[in-house]
């Protein structure tokens, strides 16, 4: 029952701000435009779409604004007014009372305000989806942001995920289409990953890990978290002070190269995903801002980390095998890939799968990102997915989206960035390092302990063996001696085998240094 109060008031709330109208008004045939004035009478529609589309969004709750979000960074997908209205889902959610927000703070801390904080603004400097923040001073005199989680979240939340849950399992049911895509597991992870964003003390850790993973880089900025004053619905962080991303004029009045800022975003989020594993998965530019501090000038700030991916070695090593056989436009390989992988039946033909895959991104090569719709590479993607049977993966949703985030961001800075040429030397650099010596050393080391623990019992373990329990007999020891010998070969063989494999690899990897370099 409450999934059909949901579902009704949904409907309700698209017909109460024209939604509908909107969706009608974008056909061009003519009966469709007569059946747009007949649904617009007696409504109020004179509110500019985009305007509309916004605050139906809003009143619909976080899951709808957190929709917007992500569609507000795809500009060539949307006309410009419904993309700047949807932009202002990004920090400019309507607010609610700092009252509340106080009396959240007190209960959380068990004490008064002016004993938590020195000075303390009660008009929040930013409203989100999930919550607000407001800027405060402690009192040693360090500024912070005090983030505050929006009151009764967790019951809305409950509801809409009921109702997709519901949705997801219907499309299941539907056809194979909707099988394939698997819109149960897909709405499982949104599930997980929005629940995880509604404790603060979850994202204070994802903050804690960026910024460890960072701090060599020199590109991006992340808050210290203030851990005795971090709670479950408050968190209390290092105050930021830069010029949000979205403001790229005020950036290029300040004399920020924006063709850097374009770069550096695209190696910030291959650093993340391919060399650790664990990426900003929210990085719209509501969450984004650069530095104009004359020490850090330039760099990013990030915010909000309570969406974050990871990804196994296993993911990492598919994906970066995939990305650098599309760069180098391999696509017998990214076919061959997709059958090892699994993500194809076994019976698919490799040569067509190539030839479909080569169709769908050999046009999109060589172009600056201003002339690539990758909305319209992923449709056609799609269409040849569905005809080869290709099972979507949820673990790798948020990738999507963020990879989608990050061609928005780029788009933003400088129109004329090429992705692929920005990608792949970093590829390429960290493909040489997952098979060259530092990755042998470095698993050889990892696995030091074990064998150091297993060396010096070998020889009791041995003895033991041999005595046995009433002692072995004469076959039992030439068995177990011819059984030493094989071993010893085995063991030669591995130790000549390896040697060749290392020299092999440094070979490789000056061949491949020579070649890019």
């Amino acid at each position: 029952m409450t999934r059909v109060i949901r579902g009704g008031f949904i409907v309700w709330t698209a017909l109460r701000f024209g939604l509908d109208e909107l969706v009608l008004s974008s056909f061009e045939k003519p009966w469709i435009r007569r059946l747009t004035r007949i649904v617009s009478l007696g409504r109020n529609l004179r509110a500019p779409r985009g305007a509309r589309l916004r605050e139906a969004l809003e009143a619909l709750g976080p899951i709808f604004v957190k929709f917007g979000q992500v569609m507000s960074t795809r500009r060539d997908l949307l006309p410009p007014d419904i993309a700047d209205e949807l932009a202002r889902l990004q920090d400019r959610v309507p607010p609610f009372e700092s009252a509340v927000a106080v009396a959240i703070i007190e209960k959380a801390f068990g004490r008064p305000l002016d004993r938590i904080f020195a000075t303390f603004e009660h008009i929040p400097v930013a409203s989100a989806s999930i919550a607000q923040v407001h800027f405060a001073t402690l009192h040693d005199g360090r500024e912070v942001a005090v983030k505050v989680l929006r009151p009764n979240m967790l019951p809305a939340i409950e509801k809409d995920l009921a109702l997709m849950h519901m949705m997801a399992g219907w499309v299941e049911g539907a056809s194979a289409d909707g099988k394939r895509l698997k819109p149960r597991e897909v709405v499982a992870e949104f599930d997980k990953y929005l629940h995880d964003e509604l404790d603060l003390l979850r994202e204070a850790a994802n903050a804690a890990q960026l910024r460890r993973n960072m701090q060599d880089l020199n590109l991006v900025m992340i808050p210290e978290m203030f851990w005795d004053y971090c709670m479950p619905d408050v968190m209390v962080m290092e105050r930021m002070k830069g010029v949000p991303i979205g403001q790229s004029q005020r950036l290029r009045d300040a004399s920020v190269d924006m063709k850097k800022l374009a770069r550096d975003g695209v190696t910030i989020f291959f650093t993340q995903v391919f060399r650790d594993g664990f990426f900003h998965a929210d990085m719209h530019p509501g969450n984004i801002q650069v530095s104009l501090a004359p020490e850090t000038f330039g760099r990013y700030i990030s915010l909000d980390f309570g969406i974050v991916g990871t990804l196994t070695e296993v993911d990492k090593e598919y994906l970066a095998h995939n990305f650098s056989a599309f760069f180098q436009r391999d696509y017998k390989r990214v076919a061959e890939l997709h059958l090892e992988s699994g993500w194809v039946p076994a019976t698919t033909r490799v040569d067509e799968l190539e030839a479909a895959i080569r169709a769908c991104c050999e046009p999109y090569f060589d172009r600056p990102l201003k002339e690539i719709s990758l909305g319209l590479v992923l449709m056609r993607l799609f269409q040849t997915s569905r005809r080869f049977h290709v099972e979507i993966q949820p673990q790798l949703v948020l990738l999507q989206k963020t990879l989608l985030n990050i061609e928005g961001l780029g788009r933003e800075l400088d129109p004329e960035l090429d992705l692929w040429s920005t990608a792949k030397p970093f590829l390429e650099k960290w493909m040489l390092e997952q098979v060259g010596p530092e990755k042998l050393l470095a698993q050889l080391k990892a696995e030091a302990p074990a064998y150091a623990k297993l060396l010096p019992v070998l020889p009791r373990l041995l003895a033991q063996y041999l005595k046995g329990p009433s002692g072995p007999s004469r076959r039992d020891l030439e068995a177990l001696l011819a059984e030493q010998k094989r071993t010893n070969r085995l063991l030669q063989s591995l130790i000549y085998g390896g040697l060749g494999f290392v020299l092999g690899l440094i070979a490789m990897q000056l061949v491949l240094r020579v070649r890019i370099f």
